[in-house]
């Protein structure tokens, strides 16, 4: 609560430093977020690490089909999900990451970098270190930080409606124990189910438009009560029940 109340007041004061010409359209941001700052404007053609920050952010923010790449590199990709981003948000699209921009992201996220709507622990009930799974604990988590971000995306666009995780991140111990595919991507980190409200084949529907490439609901096998969204090298959508 207080790293809102404070990130609250640096956007206060941002804009008081605008509206004295303290704060120009392509300049950056001085201020400092707990999570992470950004120093400069971006716009297509930048690259670096505070690119890759932006597309983390912004790559739930996609069209049909379409995956965002966390490469650094400033490109067409990334200025149409920026663009996407600021439209939903009620900020002048105009692709670049700026001020605006910014001051937008540091809202939507808390101090451990999540966006406000989850968290590490909604992705995680399996243990308390993200160990066990088919990658390193460290790659496992940040899978799941990128998932966050996609989901809040698509949380946003369904209206700001909660969203409920039903399972996140699994250990191969954990997997087993539920039953899971031997080589399901929740034991990669980036892989949520979804349960309640929205309904199922909204849920799955949706999904297809906020960077997701593997999406299982109802009418596949086991999956008529959650669906299934995550991000898989070989895409493959199936929810027969909802048309997809």
């Amino acid at each position: 609560m207080l790293g809102r109340i404070a990130r609250l007041v640096t956007v206060i004061v941002m804009l008081a430093a605008g509206a004295m010409g303290g704060v120009g359209a392509t300049a950056g941001t001085a201020h400092a977020d707990e999570c992470y700052t950004w120093s400069r404007t971006l716009s297509q053609g930048a690259s670096g690490s505070d690119v890759t920050q932006v597309q983390i952010r912004v790559a739930g923010w996609v069209t049909s089909g379409e995956r965002l790449s966390y490469d650094g590199q400033y490109g067409a990709r990334t200025t149409a999900a920026v663009r996407a981003f600021q439209s939903a948000y009620g900020l002048a699209a105009d692709g670049v990451a700026g001020p605006a921009t910014f001051s937008k992201l540091y809202a939507l996220q808390d101090a451990d970098c999540t966006p406000i709507h989850f968290s590490y622990a909604e992705l995680n009930r399996c243990n308390s270190d993200w160990s066990g799974g088919a990658v390193p604990a460290a790659t496992a988590k940040a899978n799941a930080l990128k998932t966050m971000w996609k989901l809040e995306a698509m949380r946003h666009a369904l209206g700001d409606v909660p969203l409920t995780v039903s399972s996140g991140f699994r250990s191969y111990a954990c997997n087993n124990a539920v039953g899971g595919s031997s080589t399901s991507r929740h034991l990669y980190g980036d892989a949520a189910d979804l349960t309640g409200s929205p309904s199922l084949c909204r849920l799955a529907q949706r999904a297809r438009t906020h960077g997701f490439s593997e999406i299982l609901g109802p009418g596949y096998p086991d999956h008529n009560d959650h669906t299934h969204v995550a991000l898989d090298p070989s895409p493959y959508w199936s929810a027969p029940t909802c048309g997809i």
